[in-house]
């Protein structure tokens, strides 16, 4: 049997987050975590930035993630990368039931994916599964990662290399118009090391200039009209009540 490398699961039980854009969907996964043996729910994030700072905090076992909220599995390689004992599954919105991107999302490394529609004894099942076994795919996708000749089908095109989470933070601000030395003073580092970080976005990009750069990332999803939303891309994640508090 493969081994795999797994973050342990504690005495409390398999540790579960999410990401996801809709706060009624938020409180159903949440609702279905706390009463299903077995699993715990460290929290969730609105957005792909504050998903970041979710997963370096909590280092959950599983982090469920909404396809709309990562079209082109950029957040997922980030993630991946800061982060190999991570689970990830994806929910699949209708729009993002193609082809194209479920094979793209498991070369990206995602462990799981599942239609946003499943049943939810079918999310716990692929929750319990993506952490044991690396790997779920809902039987309603299965179909499309075959190709007519029984081979996967791979999507064209080159894959960009993955931004760190810093590289991602020094990108959303060059979004918002800020120059290099504001930068450095609102992340506590030197302008030289902002350039740095400058330099190496434009090359993982391949963008001619701060400018272009930004254009590829919301062209190609790394950026996304909801990072737009609010401009402080250390927004807060939602977290779970403190013990013992009421959450009515």
């Amino acid at each position: 049997m493969p081994q795999f490398t797994r973050r342990p699961v504690q005495p409390g039980g398999l540790t579960v987050a999410l990401v996801d854009g809709i706060p009624l969907f938020r409180d159903g996964l949440t609702a279905l975590i706390h009463r299903t043996p077995g699993l715990r729910w460290v929290g969730a994030a609105e957005r792909p930035n504050a998903a970041l700072q979710l997963c370096e905090r909590f280092r959950p076992n599983v982090l469920v993630i909404d396809s709309d909220l990562d079209p082109r599995n950029h957040l997922s390689s980030m993630l991946l990368a800061g982060d190999p004992m991570l689970a990830l599954l994806v929910l699949v919105t209708y729009a993002h039931r193609t082809t194209r991107y479920v094979a793209s999302a498991l070369a990206a490394g995602v462990h799981g994916v599942l239609l946003r529609s499943a049943e939810a004894g079918q999310v716990v099942d692929a929750i319990r599964s993506v952490h044991a076994d690396r790997r779920y795919v809902d039987a309603a996708l299965a179909p499309m990662l075959t190709a007519p000749r029984g081979r996967l089908a791979h999507p064209t095109g080159p894959v960009q290399p993955p931004l760190s989470q810093r590289e991602y933070q020094v990108l959303q601000l060059i979004a918002d118009g800020l120059e290099n030395q504001a930068i450095a003073k609102l992340l506590f580092v030197s302008v030289e090391t902002v350039r740095t970080h400058v330099k190496s976005i434009l090359r993982k990009l391949v963008a001619r200039d701060r400018t272009h750069a930004v254009a590829v990332a919301f062209r190609t999803g790394v950026l996304t009209p909801e990072d737009g939303a609010d401009t402080n891309p250390f927004s807060t994640p939602i977290l779970p009540p403190e013990e013992g508090s009421s959450s009515e």
